[in-house]
């Protein structure tokens, strides 16, 4: 399957399960007529797969983990990791960012095999409005010692792009939100 493919037959995934119109409250506060649950698609064998193949051709070269915050993001460090392991030519490891620090035991807020401080990490996200939910995962993980440059999401909803610059990010998305409303 070309990247073409995959990225058309990701689309019709996201456009038939992820996408409702009506009136909706987002994760940011905002009111919107369009909400996208990335979680019927990541979840989902194929979905997992495809976005797999896609997103790990938008991490850094030198970045030895993908990460993000809880829950959005773990089947796409996981499916991401594992699509690394498979292509035999990298090792990417995957890192799940907490809300908030466990209650018990080492009261961890980064899960997964941590690389040494100083290792690049790129953070990946289902989808954006504001960018908080990624810029929590990227400050927690700068803090605890890691290089964040990138945030690769799937769906962007295009609403304020400035919130990147400001935290010096670059910023990639598989799809615009009008790609999936079209």
């Amino acid at each position: 399957m070309t990247d073409n493919l995959h990225r058309k037959t990701l689309l019709g995934l996201l456009k038939e399960r992820a996408y409702k119109h009506g009136q909706f409250t987002l994760s940011s506060g905002k009111e919107s007529e369009h909400y996208v649950n990335c979680k019927p698609v990541t979840l989902s064998c194929e979905g997992n797969a495809l976005l797999s193949h896609l997103m790990i051709k938008e991490i850094e070269d030198n970045a030895v983990a993908v990460g993000g915050l809880t829950l959005g993001a773990d089947p796409l460090v996981c499916g991401v990791a594992q699509r690394a392991y498979y292509s035999g030519n990298r090792h990417v490891d995957a890192l799940i960012v907490r809300k908030n620090p466990k209650g018990y035991g080492t009261k961890e807020v980064i899960e997964g095999n941590k690389p040494p401080k100083g290792s690049i990490v790129t953070v990946l996200e289902d989808v954006t409005t504001t960018g908080s939910s990624a810029i929590k995962a990227v400050n927690v993980l700068r803090d605890a010692g890691y290089v964040v440059n990138r945030v690769v999401a799937i769906v962007d909803r295009c609403e304020d792009h400035k919130v990147w610059e400001d935290n010096k990010l670059e910023f990639v998305s598989l799809f615009k939100l009008d790609d999936i409303t079209n």
